[in-house]
């Protein structure tokens, strides 16, 4: 069993996004940290023509969903994709690959060398990116766009609630989480198997499983916490992506503090592998929409 193993959980739109990740991986990769691709099995003969074969290791979403013994056969196909995503890459640790494993999106980028010792602590045990996101909060209000620090603080007092836990919010709302097998695994015994429901009972839209593994792990303390902040720099959105360019902000700088970087899929629609299901009016509105961010941004 690896100490540290790199994992993706994609599938078929996000495929280029996946390619780049790849390419960005083997020039970065120092110490050939194994990396794991999962997707629908059905997938699998796409993935190879798009992605290519041969410098990770694939492997089936089903193989994942089917080590949970507890979990009702078939429930992914009850849940909205983007649900049934975060289960299954929570659920990874069950096929006992590894100890700890960097959890990656499909759209995240290394932009510089990265080894073992950027994820784990001379002890062995893994680093947690937890931190109280005050820098984007504040960013966000004072360009007015404060729903989304207001919805994530929501999430946070929803979770926290779950535990008992009072004080601060943590968060970790974006790729790349360091998670410990051991810490799912508390969760998994301490909390779900008493109550006698799975992580597919407890994580929902308003529970993410971001923050699950966080509190489980201020709760349970099943490794040390040694929390560092985000490892990758993070556009959520194409206004916050626009203004932090033109205050200056370039791929050059950001090797300074950061491993890589995350243009999120959300809105950064360039790499959709098979093109946009949207018609040409809405796709015109969309851009139009942006143009006026980014006017925005000079504001």
């Amino acid at each position: 069993m690896n100490n540290l193993a790199l994992y993706c959980k994609s599938y078929r739109k996000d495929f280029l996004r996946l390619k780049q990740l790849l390419a960005s991986i083997k020039t970065h990769n120092a110490d050939q940290i194994p990396f794991y691709i999962s997707t629908p099995e059905d997938q699998y003969a796409e993935l190879v023509k798009v992605v290519g074969a041969g410098s990770y290791q694939w492997i089936s979403d089903e193989s994942i969903l089917a080590a949970n013994e507890r979990a009702p056969v078939g429930i992914e196909k009850t849940k909205p994709g983007s649900f049934s995503q975060q289960v299954i890459k929570s659920e990874f640790w069950r096929l006992g690959l590894c100890l700890n494993y960097v959890c990656l999106d499909s759209d995240c980028i290394f932009i510089q060398d990265f080894r073992k010792s950027d994820f784990l602590a001379n002890d062995g045990n893994p680093y947690t990116v937890i931190y109280q996101n005050k820098e984007y909060f504040q960013l966000a209000v004072n360009r007015g766009h404060g729903k989304a620090p207001e919805n994530l603080r929501a999430e946070g007092d929803r979770v926290k609630a779950i535990f008992k836990r009072e004080g601060p919010n943590y968060y970790c709302p974006c790729p790349p989480f360091i998670w410990s097998a051991k810490v799912w695994e508390s969760l998994d015994q301490e909390y779900l198997k008493p109550r006698n429901i799975t992580f597919w009972d407890l994580c929902t839209q308003e529970h993410p499983e971001t923050l699950l593994y966080l509190e489980a792990l201020l709760n349970f303390r099943a490794i040390p916490l040694y929390p560092i902040e985000q490892l990758f720099r993070v556009y959520y959105y194409d206004w916050h992506y626009f203004l932090l360019r033109r205050l200056g902000e370039s791929t050059a700088k950001l090797k300074e503090n950061y491993l890589g970087v995350i243009y999120q899929s959300s809105w950064d629609l360039s790499l959709d592998y098979g093109g946009s299901q949207k018609s040409i009016v809405s796709r015109a509105l969309k851009k139009l929409k942006r143009v006026g961010r980014y006017l925005q941004s000079w504001v």
